[in-house]
Parts: C-alpha cells; structure tokens; sequence
C-alpha cells in the first residue's frame, strides 16, 4: 500500500508534467524512483515517447539528491551525462 508520502507528487522539482511522463513510464512512486534511479526513470520516460528534455534528469536526480534542479544542472550535469550515455548504449533498443 502507497502512502502519501511514497508518491511523487509529495516530492520536490517534479511538477504535474513530469509526474505524467514517470507515472506513462511506470513509475508512481519514491520507492520505485529511489530503486532504479534517476538515470534508469530518464531512459524509461523517454522511451514512452513523451517530449522530454534533460531537465527532467536533472529534476529527478535533484529529488533523488535533495538538491534543486539547477544546482543539479550545474554541479552533476557531466557525470550524470556520462551515466545516460552508458545506461543508453547498455539499454535494449525498444
């Protein structure tokens, strides 16, 4: 049973947009965030087809962090655009 508090939604830096494009990639909850990543739920969203950009990576990892966005974006943007790339390239094409 989810709590309250085990939705996204009761998290920071993921807005009513992004909460559509993980819970369309099939992640509603922290829990399941937390287990696979910020990287894994960026490939996932993206593959849903939804008009993502690498704000949402950021924005997830920040939530994952407790960082904002920006300061996400700024101080994490290399070795998480590293981390993408290998998740992609290790990832099974659709």
């Amino acid at each position: 049973m989810q709590t309250k508090t085990s939705l996204l939604a009761s998290l920071p830096n993921l807005g009513p947009k992004s909460q559509q494009v993980m819970a369309k990639a099939g992640i509603s909850s922290v829990e399941q965030l937390r287990k696979i990543g910020s990287v894994a739920a960026y490939v996932r969203a993206k593959r849903t087809g939804a008009n993502v950009s690498l704000n949402l990576l950021w924005a997830l990892e920040g939530t994952l962090s407790g960082l904002r966005w920006q300061e996400v974006a700024r101080d994490h943007r290399t070795s998480l655009l590293l981390a993408l790339e290998d998740q992609e390239r290790r990832a099974p094409p659709v």
